[in-house]
């Protein structure tokens, strides 16, 4: 067994090839095979970049008020409770809306060694419903 605690890694600042506004990754871990989950922090107004993964991703919605959007569809706004599930491939942005933070859980697994492939911005006009 092993029991990790809050704060057992420090807190990290996206990098902003990834990111637009202020994002904050706590608590990121890898489990024993595959397996990556982090707690992300969304400050209002800031998102990812348009992203893909190989194997798709879970987001478990716990504080705030956020937003999310796949290629060709429209802005969903997401809540404490929510969980909302990306197809493998599946293009696609989150964040939080432009007054509110919003806290989620990111669940992914690497294919061939990755998890994830960032792609552009989400342009503020694309942000902008």
């Amino acid at each position: 067994m092993d029991i990790r605690r809050p704060g057992f890694k420090p807190s990290v600042q996206s990098p902003a090839e990834w990111f637009t506004g202020h994002v904050r990754v706590d608590s990121p871990f890898v489990g024993s095979g595959a397996l990556a989950c982090a707690t992300v922090t969304f400050e209002p107004g800031a998102r990812t970049a348009w992203h893909t993964h190989p194997l798709g991703q879970t987001l478990l919605i716990t504080q705030g008020l956020g937003w999310v959007q796949r290629e060709n569809g429209r802005i969903e706004a997401v809540r404490p409770g929510d969980i909302v599930w990306f197809e493998p491939g599946e293009k696609h942005w989150h964040g939080a809306s432009p007054e509110c933070a919003m806290t989620h859980i990111a669940i992914t697994e690497s294919k061939d060694g990755k998890s994830s492939d960032w792609l552009e911005h989400v342009s503020d006009a694309q942000y902008q419903r």
